[in-house]
């Protein structure tokens, strides 16, 4: 039995020994492939445990179950290359048969690796996605070097990573948009690169952050509302081409630097209530209006810094300073009046810049009042205009209201003339079809736009079964478009490849055949450019005139870019559209049911106006769907309740329809 026991003492010595050699033999991988450094050459001499070297100040390994989980290199090979084009560069790279792929593939067999920061050590090439594979990590830093493309987007795969760190590289295109999937992820630096694109709205929603930082890159666009990231504490945002209006700022923020961009409008009160606020840069923006004097006291302020904007008006005489306040730089914008006793400079406390403004002091060199009463008259100016402007728009929304109702009031007299012309005309040619003049005169479900059935525009087409569960591959699942409250939505194409949507719409109660041909055939002649037009329909359930349906397929021109609300949302920064688009399309849909109220005898209401109704072509132009349901659901109801002849009325409006002047 003793000998067992030694047996097994041998063997697990033999494979912890085996542990300490195959990590071993793995770092001295790494050192090749980073071609030797001079922090690596205690390798080449070191007999003992890697796992027990001592920290240096440019080299650490700590180990855990003779397993390396944490690896830090620091090099000299700064990136510091303003030209830089993606090649090696002698003395300043590594060489030019450097794989950043194989350095990349031999970290990822140290799979217990917590701790990867590899600096200033001249690695150039882009990024491997296979860097995802280290999924143990939760601290990366690969700042000073060469790395240059993309940031991969696998690296929001890394779920476990608290701190990413690339500064100081030559990343060039846009940032991953994926980045919300890093929910432990506390610090976010990617600092000094040539970033491009929009300041990803995903980093919004990583509520464990408390450092971003983005200086020094391309980013333009919108700074997004910040104010979810409750844990943030350092916002550097610095020379970027942002030009936005300054975001709502979270409640504990502690250093805000968003200097050398291109942000306008006035300062937000919101940031005169950040309590827990340190250093605050907005200088060298177009920032414009009069700052809150709520921030000159804040609680914690030590760094103020407003420098060249336009912020014009006066400060307030008895302006107060917060207790902790050092540093203040209002200068070179655009304020005018006394300078406030606490900004006076009188104090070694207090350093305070206020040159080159149109201040009524001695010291500093200020400008004449003319510079400054541009800015300042341009400001009141623009309260004015916009006054003026809202007095001018209501004054001629009445009179288009008062004209528009002149307009309605002459052209309903001569059309009661002229359909009583026409009822008449018509009673008289059809007194042989026994069709009696109570029911004709009753028959006023009719649009001014019939008269286009009469002019070459196709009528209601009848489809059959067969051809829509063709054009739907059986209603298979994948032409699903969606289910809502008038019935499933499916994509299909036609025999001569047209695009359609097919709504399957099931009724509550049975209708004649010809109750609903009269209303589809109605619907099909809303002809406008905002409504999604009706093609064709079909009838289940029979085809006698006589029979009952209780199920219709309508189908409708397949619209090809979405609904309205799927450009509101922010979730989708690329696909969210600019104000002036959406005024246009609310045009658009003002106009559609304009025509559906007025162009229609009656005018058809209860249209479900809803954003995820509001269909968009492929130009942007806005069509309306979901309109005139009722006439199918609500209006066969109630006339099968009273009991009319529909096929009387349906014979009226054949009629009239061929009556009516081409």
């Amino acid at each position: 039995m003793g000998y067992f026991y030694l047996f097994l003492l041998v063997l697990f010595s033999w494979s912890c020994h085996g542990l300490q050699t195959y990590q071993t033999q793995l770092l001295l991988q790494i050192r090749k492939h980073l071609e030797y450094p001079s922090q690596l050459q205690i390798l080449d001499n070191y007999n003992g445990d890697l796992c027990n070297l001592s920290a240096m100040s440019n080299l650490t390994i700590s180990c855990q179950d003779n397993f390396v989980t944490e690896f830090k290199i620091r090099g000299d090979k700064v990136a510091n290359v303003s030209d830089f084009n993606g090649y090696a560069i002698p003395s300043k790279t590594l060489s030019k048969t450097f794989s950043i792929d194989s350095l990349v593939t031999t970290l990822t067999r140290l799979t217990s690796l917590k701790v990867l920061s590899l600096v200033s050590l001249g690695i150039w090439g882009p990024l491997p996605d296979k860097i995802h594979r280290l999924y143990s990590l939760e601290f990366l830093d690969l700042s000073s070097n060469f790395m240059f493309g993309s940031i991969p987007p696998q690296i929001s795969r890394m779920v476990k990573l608290q701190t990413l760190t690339l500064d100081g590289n030559y990343f060039n295109d846009t940032i991953p948009n994926t980045l919300d999937s890093l929910s432990n992820l506390s610090v976010l630096s990617f600092r000094g690169n040539r970033l491009k694109g929009q300041f990803p709205s995903s980093i919004c929603r990583i509520s464990s952050l408390t450092d971003v930082a983005m200086c020094h890159n391309k980013l333009s666009g919108k700074l997004p509302d910040l104010s979810s990231l409750t844990r943030l504490r350092v916002l550097d945002v610095r020379e970027n081409r942002l030009d936005s209006e300054l975001p709502v700022m979270p409640q504990g923020l502690v250093t805000a630097l968003l200097a050398k961009n291109l942000f306008s409008g006035e300062i937000p009160a919101q940031f005169g209530v950040l309590s827990h606020l340190q250093h605050l840069d907005l200088s060298f923006n177009q920032l414009s209006g009069t700052p809150p004097s709520a921030l000159f006291d804040l609680p914690s302020i030590s760094y103020l810094n407003l420098a060249s904007n336009v912020l014009s008006g006066s400060l307030p005489e008895h302006l107060t300073c917060g207790s902790k306040l050092g540093f203040v730089d209002i200068s070179n914008n655009k304020f005018v009046g006394d300078l406030p006793s606490c900004l006076d400079n009188k104090s070694d406390k207090r350093v305070v810049k206020y040159g080159g403004n149109c201040l009524s002091t001695d010291g500093q060199q200020q400008h004449q009042g003319l510079y400054c009463k541009e800015a300042n008259t341009r400001r009141s100016g623009r309260k004015t205009a916009v006054l003026v402007a809202i007095i001018v728009v209501s004054v001629l929304l009445l009179m288009l209201l008062a004209f528009g109702i002149l307009i309605l009031f002459q052209r309903c007299r001569p059309r009661r003339t002229f359909e009583t012309h026409i009822r008449q005309k018509v009673v008289q040619d059809n007194l042989t079809t026994g069709v009696s003049s109570e029911v004709l005169a009753n028959a006023r479900f009719i649009s001014e736009v019939a008269k286009l059935g009469t002019q070459g525009t196709p009528i209601c087409r009848l489809f059959s079964m067969e051809e829509l569960e063709e054009a739907t591959d059986n209603f298979d699942s994948s032409m699903f478009m969606g289910e809502g409250f008038t019935g499933k939505l499916y994509k299909g194409r036609l025999e001569n490849g047209t695009y359609v949507v097919i709504r399957s719409l099931t009724l509550q109660k049975k209708y004649s055949i010809q109750n609903l041909k009269v209303r589809l055939d109605f619907l099909s002649k809303l002809h406008h450019p905002h409504l999604v037009g009706l093609l064709g329909h079909c009838i289940a359930g029979g085809v006698q005139d006589d029979s009952g349906a209780s199920k219709v397929f309508l189908v409708y021109d397949y619209v090809p870019n979405g609904n309205y609300r799927m450009h509101l949302s922010e979730t989708c920064p690329e696909k969210v559209l600019k104000w002036s688009d959406r005024l246009a399309i609310l045009i658009d849909v003002a106009k559609a049911v304009h025509f559906l109220h007025t162009g229609v005898i009656p005018g058809v209401y209860n249209n479900r106006l809803k954003t995820n109704n509001i269909l968009l072509d492929e130009h942007r132009l806005a069509k309306l769907s979901d309109y005139g349901m009722f006439i199918i659901m609500e209006e066969n109801e109630k006339l099968e309740a009273k009991g009319e002849s529909l096929k009387s009325r349906y014979l009226y409006l054949t009629c009239y329809l061929q009556k009516i002047p081409s």
